[in-house]
């Protein structure tokens, strides 16, 4: 596994980019509708689109401040599940993975596809 200072460096990095996309989503909904109604409907459709990118961007959020959280704790790597080693190329796949991918798979969450 890599040092822990380059795994916080990397998840710090990554909510940097993360809150400021969300900032930039967030502006991007507050400017004003067109007055052609068939210009709303499209400017509707892509306030949805982005809702959906924000809320995905917010997960990731969650997920890397309680990555963080184990890794202050000297639990990262570790499955909250079963108190077992994450696979190494589990973690270079999700580095914010909680679960190993025995626990995943019990947990019902679908597991990344193959390369």
């Amino acid at each position: 596994m890599q040092d822990i200072a380059t795994i916080r460096g990397r998840f710090v990095a990554r909510l940097e980019q993360l809150e400021a996309q969300v900032r930039h989503l967030e502006a991007s909904q507050h400017e004003p509708l067109d007055d052609d109604f068939s210009d709303q409907a499209i400017e509707r459709a892509d306030d949805e689109a982005i809702d959906a990118v924000e809320r995905a961007a917010l997960r990731e959020m969650s997920a890397t401040r309680r990555a963080l959280a184990r890794l202050d704790a000297g639990r990262y790597g570790i499955c909250t599940r079963c108190d077992t080693p994450i696979d190494a190329r589990r973690l270079a796949a999700i580095p914010t993975a909680a679960h190993c991918i025995d626990c995943e798979r019990e947990l019902g969450a679908p597991a990344p596809a193959s390369r």
